[in-house]
C-alpha cells in the first residue's frame, strides 16, 4: 500500500512562486513513476507534471511548461512541484499521484493511469 500527502498549498499573489510537496509512505519509493494533477470545482482533474522513478525524466502540460518543475528526493520520499510566475488560472486543488513502474511514456497524463491519490493542497493565486 501507498500513502501520498500532499502539503505546501496556500493563498499566494500573481507573479508568486509555491514549492508544494508530496510526502509517501509504504512500498519502495523507487517503484513509482510520480504526476501532479490538478482540479477546478465543476472541471475534471488534468495532468500538470510528471517524474519517472528516478528522476531523470519529466514531462510537462502545455500550460505549466517553463513555470514549473518537478523533482524527486528519493533519500525523504517526497516528489516536489516548483511553481514559478503563478496566475490566477493555476488556481485549482493539487494532487500528487502514483503509479507502478513501467512505459513511463504511455498515458502519463491519463488519471486512469494512477494508482494512489493524495487528498490534494489547494493553491489560490490572486490577481
Amino acid at each position: 500500500q501507498v500513502q501520498l500527502a500532499e502539503s505546501g498549498g496556500e493563498l499566494v499573489q500573481a507573479g508568486g512562486s509555491l514549492r508544494l510537496s508530496c510526502a509517501r509512505s509504504g512500498r519502495s519509493f523507487d517503484n513509482y513513476h510520480m504526476g501532479w494533477f490538478r482540479q477546478v470545482p465543476g472541471k475534471e482533474r488534468t495532468f500538470v507534471a510528471a517524474v519517472n522513478w528516478n528522476g531523470e525524466i519529466t514531462l510537462y502540460a502545455d500550460s505549466v511548461k517553463d513555470r514549473f518543475t518537478i523533482s524527486r528526493d528519493s533519500a525523504k520520499n517526497t516528489v516536489y512541484l516548483h511553481m514559478n510566475n503563478l496566475t490566477p488560472d493555476d488556481t485549482a486543488v493539487y494532487y500528487c499521484a502514483a503509479r507502478s513502474v513501467g512505459n513511463f511514456y504511455r498515458n502519463y497524463d491519463s488519471i486512469g493511469r494512477y494508482e494512489y491519490w493524495g487528498q490534494g493542497t489547494q493553491v489560490t493565486v490572486s490577481s
